[in-house]
């Protein structure tokens, strides 16, 4: 990952928190020397100093074959803006785009024990429909062991994050001003979210 130095994005628990915000993201990873991806939504835990981070594919996917011998790339980003060059003091500048990622590196471990991928998925259901735990617990036997058979379970261990958080900070305080007003104006709940972030930056 290419991260300039205005823009590096380095305070791990901030990561962190961004990741279990913006948990739904792109896992990438190599079969014959090509990429693969599938979007995801991952479980972000930390336990004895390190970050694991859950999830299953579908049983048909092939992806599932190519993520325990070989390093995958898990990519969180969802946050992004245009930024135009009429908001900058100088009249001679270029557009660009606003945007925060974290990328998550690792190789991971297909989780065979029926317990445990039991566990990931429950798991999976408090986070994202909690609502829905009771019901899931009430189906029968045999439809959910049926379900589980349709998904390949795994958890990957990151052995390397890194981020970027670029939120014009190479930019003046008065053109910093002027994006996030701009960006605050429109509709778009994204471009408001980055928005956001500018102006906690100059706080």
């Amino acid at each position: 990952m290419y991260v300039p130095k205005h823009f590096q994005f380095e305070e791990y628990t901030e990561q962190i928190t961004f990741m279990k915000q913006y948990s739904f993201a792109t896992i990438v990873s190599i079969k014959d020397n090509i990429p693969i991806a599938t979007q995801l939504p991952f479980q972000i835990k930390e336990h004895a100093d390190k970050l694991f981070l859950s999830s299953h594919f579908a049983v048909a996917n092939e992806q599932a074959n190519y993520i325990v011998e070989n390093t995958s790339l898990v990519i969180f980003s969802e946050p992004h803006a245009y930024i135009s060059p009429m908001h900058y003091d100088k009249e001679e500048s270029v557009p660009t785009w606003d945007y925060i990622a974290v990328h998550a590196y690792g190789t991971a471990r297909i989780i065979n024990n029926e317990d445990e991928k039991t566990e990931v998925l429950e798991q999976m259901i408090k986070t994202y429909d909690s609502a829905y735990l009771n019901q899931w617990r009430g189906l029968s036997d045999r439809f959910k062991k049926g379900m589980m058979r349709g998904i390949v379970a795994f958890e990957l261990e990151v052995t390397d994050l890194r981020g970027q958080k670029k939120i014009s900070q190479n930019k003046t305080a008065i053109e910093r001003e002027r994006i996030a007003t701009y960006l605050e104006k429109g509709g778009n709940p994204i471009e408001k979210s980055i928005a956001k972030s500018i102006r906690n930056l100059q706080s």
